[in-house]
C-alpha cells in the first residue's frame, strides 16, 4: 500500500555532492552514494540528522561516477542493498577507470544487487512506502536515472541543465528533461547545488 504522506527529504551530502535521504516514516531510500573512502563522513552526517543507517532500505546511484556511487559497496557491506536499474549494470565496472589508488574505493560486486527495470520501480518503491518512480534520463551519462516522486520532487543527479547543454548532448538531454516535465516534475534536487524549481 502506497503511503499518502508526502516523503521527507534530507541532504546528508558533503564535498559539493548532494546525497539525499527520502523517507516515508522510518522507511528510507538513499539517493546517490557518496565519495569512496568516506563512509565515516556519511555515517556522521546521517547520525547528525538522526537517520539510522539500518532504516535505509535501498541505496540508488543516479549514475556510476565516483562522486555518486563511490560508497556503493561499503553501504552494501553495512546492510544497505544496492538498487540498480537494468540499464545501469554495464556501467558499474567502468567506474573503476576513474579511481585512483588513493581513493580507497571498494569494488562493487555485481551478483548481489537488486536489479529491476524502470517499469518495475513504482511497485518496488510502493513496497517501502515511497510513491514515485525511477526513470532512465540519459544526458550527462548513458546510465543516468532520476527518481521522480508523485509529489513532484525529482532527483536528477548530474543531468545537464538545459541552459548548460552542449550541441553533442542537447537532443538526448532535452528529451530526458521533457520526460520528467511530462511526468509531473516540479522541483529539482540535483546532485550538486541548491534545490530549484523545475
Amino acid at each position: 500500500m502506497v503511503s499518502t504522506v508526502r516523503p521527507s527529504i534530507v541532504n546528508v551530502g558533503y564535498r559539493s555532492t548532494n546525497v539525499w535521504v527520502v523517507s516515508a516514516g522510518t522507511s528510507r531510500l538513499l539517493v546517490d552514494l557518496g565519495w569512496p573512502g568516506t563512509m565515516h563522513t556519511l555515517r556522521s552526517n546521517l547520525q547528525r540528522m538522526d537517520i539510522p543507517l539500518c532504516e535505509i532500505r535501498y541505496g540508488l546511484a543516479t549514475h556510476y561516477h565516483i562522486d555518486h556511487a563511490g560508497l556503493a559497496q561499503d553501504l552494501k557491506v553495512a546492510g544497505v542493498p544496492l538498487l540498480v536499474i537494468d540499464v545501469q549494470q554495464p556501467f558499474i565496472p567502468l567506474l573503476r577507470r576513474h579511481i585512483k589508488p588513493t581513493d580507497r574505493f571498494t569494488e562493487i560486486t555485481l551478483h548481489d544487487n537488486v536489479v529491476i527495470t524502470a517499469a518495475e520501480s513504482r511497485a518496488l518503491l510502493a513496497r517501502v512506502g515511497i510513491p514515485g518512480e525511477i526513470l532512465h534520463t540519459p544526458g550527462h551519462s548513458d546510465d543516468s536515472v532520476s527518481l521522480l516522486l508523485d509529489s513532484g520532487e525529482v532527483f536528477t543527479g548530474d543531468l545537464t541543465h538545459p541552459s548548460l547543454m552542449t550541441d553533442a548532448e542537447a537532443e538526448v538531454t532535452r528529451t530526458s528533461w521533457q520526460r520528467l516535465r511530462d511526468r509531473g516534475a516540479t522541483t529539482v534536487y540535483a546532485g550538486h547545488g541548491p534545490i530549484r524549481p523545475f
